[in-house]
């Protein structure tokens, strides 16, 4: 049978338990941790290059200093592995094969080796016949690959969306958050789906994704560039079928990992990106090296005050509402109640601080009579002011202002 017409045919049959959804109970603030893909991409030459090929070596190394660095105590508990740690093709019992050169002790003791440091594993698949890489993917395979990842001791799940077609995700997807769900071990479900339908002629349908998976990827991959970065930042600020309404505890909208620490970004658009990432209440997943990380970008990353903007209990997504030439200035409701978050970024390469005033009404943010602003990332005061004060702000060249308004 072609592979198509036996697709269509497998999903006739996952229509009747359409209304199984997700609903696994994780997530419920914005996960954070380390993936792979960043920075070691598809490395998978372990003779000439051990330290930094796709290994068991290199997740328990990341383990180790996640834990060892401070990343653990403030808040990274993911060890994600991506693409290419698989073998070529499934074995005689039609299972997926770690690669036995690269991970000879096998998924489960690498699983275990992570959840004694006190942290979680997560692993990399596809949708599809195969993966990006090539690699053996899970359709027709859900129940049995969903099976595996649990007794193996998985704890996150990145499905991709390569070589299969964009019709059947709405299908597929879903099923494999159900076959995840029947294995009854908690397994943390990140797609793919949204992002493979971005600049289509339909927009997806993000209602129904955020009912089927804990987290989504909904644009192209991030790359180590402030040019990529705000690519980004600009689609989700025009956030084109009001996805971020459907953001919230158990469900969130992905703009891919955190590339602080690598070597496209200066000091003020690390800042940058850092704060947005938390305005936007992403997932925070490290693309870096965590063996050769500058002190300054390690302060970034374990940023107290900006990680609690991002692990904020409310889960409000923050939105963009202000866009004028080179500045945008975003908003986002916090705790405690009638507090705001708030950043202004500064798109601009000229060499001077841009000096930008505005007053609290004109970011959205009102419900009070006056406010204690801070600046999030040093929690310097800036002073306490009515919505219609005029405030003025400081913002470097390719840079961000974060502040908070705590109602007073």
């Amino acid at each position: 049978m072609h592979l198509y017409a036996a697709t269509f045919l497998w999903i006739s049959c996952l229509l009747p338990s359409q209304v199984d959804l997700l609903n696994n109970g994780l997530a419920r603030t914005p996960p954070m941790g380390w993936l792979a893909w960043e920075r070691f991409r598809c490395d998978i030459d372990c003779k000439d290059d051990p330290d930094n090929c796709i290994s068991e070596k290199l997740f328990k190394t990341m383990g180790d200093l996640l834990v060892k660095e401070g990343y653990k105590d403030a808040g990274y508990e993911y060890v994600n592995i991506d693409d290419c740690w698989l073998t070529h093709s499934r074995n005689a019992k039609n299972q997926l094969v770690a690669d036995p050169t690269r991970f000879p002790s096998g998924i489960t003791n690498l699983s275990s080796y992570i959840h004694n440091l006190g942290l979680k594993l997560g692993i990399y698949e596809d949708f599809g016949t195969k993966t990006c890489a090539g690699y053996p993917g899970i359709l027709f395979q859900m129940d049995t690959d969903a099976q595996m990842f649990a007794d193996w001791g998985v704890d996150m799940l990145k499905l991709d969306g390569c070589n299969v077609p964009t019709e059947l995700m709405p299908y597929g997807y879903p099923e494999m958050g159900r076959a995840l769900n029947r294995t009854n071990r908690p397994i943390m479900y990140s797609c793919s789906w949204p992002a493979y339908l971005a600049g289509g002629p339909k927009l997806p349908d993000y209602q129904a994704i955020a009912q089927s998976c804990n987290l989504w990827r909904n644009y192209d991959d991030i790359q180590d560039s402030w040019d990529s970065l705000k690519g980004i930042i600009d689609f989700y600020g025009d956030d084109k079928g009001n996805f971020s309404m459907f953001a919230g505890p158990g469900a969130w909208n992905d703009p891919d990992m955190l590339i602080i620490g690598n070597y496209g970004l200066s000091y003020d658009q690390q800042r940058v990106q850092m704060a947005m990432w938390a305005i936007m209440a992403s997932p925070l997943l490290m693309g870096n090296d965590l063996r050769h990380i500058a002190p300054e970008s390690k302060a970034i990353l374990q940023n107290k005050n900006v990680i609690a903007i991002n692990q904020d209990p409310m889960g409000k997504m923050g939105k963009r509402v202000i866009k004028n030439n080179d500045i945008q200035v975003w908003t986002r409701p916090v705790m405690p109640t009638g507090s705001y978050a708030f950043t202004i970024v500064n798109y601009g390469v000229y060499g001077t601080p841009a000096k930008l005033n505005y007053k609290l009404s004109d970011m959205g943010i009102s419900g009070a009579k006056s406010y204690l602003i801070t600046e999030v990332f040093d929690g310097g005061k800036i002073g306490v002011h009515t919505t219609s004060d005029v405030v003025t702000y400081t913002v470097n060249p390719t840079g961000v202002f974060m502040g908070k308004a705590i109602p007073q």
